[in-house]
């Protein structure tokens, strides 16, 4: 009995030591958890989100208005011929460089050299009859004052010469027009310029010297070559008042610039100047044309092109210019977000102005010189939420725009 009772507060002593482990175990698994889940909580409440700030970019520019238009010849001439007749020749290459003067087609000569001989002829047959009624006149003259001929003899002869006199000028007109004619055989290029295809083949019958004549070709000068375009009545206002201010001169007097682009290109590298705005506003548009010319002297812009143009939009003044993709929209309303106190975002409505030459867009109102713009991280802020402000300087070199931090 003793054994038995030796073993069972043996074992009981086992029981409990045990649970008394367990019981530890357990305590610390809990205090671990509540330190796990106390750090968590910790954890969950996020830094203040980092973004770049920056001053507008504030200079003085000259603004440039955009507007769309195209190319077109500066001189085009449609080659008709003055006479009919078949062609014989066409003397050029479909779409060469042809010079002013150059031959492009010949029509039939013989029957104009003919025609020419015939005249020549007349005017022979002429010049002698006039010959005969002069020596008739002269016999008569010296026969007046003794009476030897009567009044009416004398005026017949001297008639008759008169009339063999108009009669020479008639034959030598006729001359004249029939060598004319005959120079018209040779169809020569009008203008200096670069030939289209011909429009008539050799062997053809063509029709001349009328308004409906046969269309041989084209001619089209390309070096300079125009630009044609068309303003808004509220464009030609601005410019007409920025001219009576003595801020920008007419167009109509002064060649002011002008930089065109082509439609593949995405710099406007062609410079010209204006040199024709025209004399009235069309009533059915409300547009005022426009035209500048510029060198085309290596022939690559072609007549017919679509083209860009910058033209000279205001005087020299100090803008406020901010990057384009940091700019808002809330329908019909442009905002930009910019560093309010304490750290805070807020938004500020603002006018936009045309986008400038460097890249920037100038703002009209709403913003001065010294708000702090929000210039990345747009899509992760807004209003109210606290941000942790990096300055930074907005830099642009043309249309190139750089954020570049100030150093600490």
């Amino acid at each position: 009995m003793k054994t038995l009772n030796l073993n069972t507060k043996k074992i009981t002593l086992q029981v409990f030591a045990f649970v008394g482990l367990i019981s530890l175990a357990l305590v610390v698994v809990a205090f671990t958890k509540a330190d796990d889940t106390k750090a968590e909580t910790t954890e969950v409440i996020p830094p203040a989100l980092a973004v770049e700030v920056s001053t507008p970019v504030v200079d003085n520019i000259t603004e440039w208005d955009e507007y769309t238009g195209r190319f077109e010849a500066s001189n085009r001439v449609e080659v008709r011929a003055r006479v009919s007749g078949y062609i014989e020749k066409v003397s050029f290459k479909d779409g060469q460089h042809v010079n002013k003067g150059d031959v492009l087609f010949t029509i039939d000569q013989r029957p104009y050299k003919i025609a020419l001989a015939q005249a020549k002829a007349t005017l022979a047959q002429s010049k002698s009859l006039l010959k005969t009624a002069e020596d008739n006149f002269n016999r008569v003259q010296s026969l007046k004052a003794s009476g030897a001929v009567s009044m009416e003899e004398y005026d017949r002869r001297s008639q008759a010469v008169a009339g063999a006199k108009a009669a020479v000028q008639l034959a030598q007109a006729t001359v004249d027009n029939a060598r004319l004619n005959l120079n018209f055989t040779n169809v020569k290029a009008p203008i200096s310029g670069r030939v289209s295809r011909d429009m008539v083949n050799e062997g053809n019958l063509i029709d001349g010297g009328s308004a409906n004549s046969t269309l041989l070709t084209t001619v089209v000068a390309t070096s300079p070559i125009h630009f044609y375009f068309n303003g808004s009545e509220a464009d030609f206002l601005k410019y007409a008042r920025l001219a009576r201010n003595g801020e920008r001169g007419s167009s109509r007097s002064t060649a002011n610039p002008v930089f065109l682009q082509l439609q593949d290109e995405n710099d406007f590298a062609h410079e010209g100047a204006m040199d024709f705005v025209d004399n009235e506003i069309d009533r059915s548009t409300g547009t005022i044309e426009g035209r500048a010319v510029l060198d085309n002297k290596d022939g690559f812009i072609e007549p017919g092109m679509f083209g860009k143009a910058r033209l000279l939009g205001s005087a020299e003044h100090e803008a406020i210019m901010i990057p384009d993709e940091i700019i808002g929209t809330n329908q019909s309303v442009r905002y930009v977000y910019v560093l309010g106190a304490d750290n805070k975002i807020m938004t500020k409505n603002v006018t936009l102005g045309p986008l400038h030459t460097n890249g920037l867009r100038i703002i009209r109102n709403g913003l001065t010189a010294e708000d702090k713009l929000i210039t990345n991280n747009i899509q992760k802020i807004r209003p109210g939420v606290v941000v942790r402000p990096i300055e930074t300087i907005l830099q642009y070199t043309n249309k190139s725009l750089l954020t570049v931090a100030n150093a600490e």
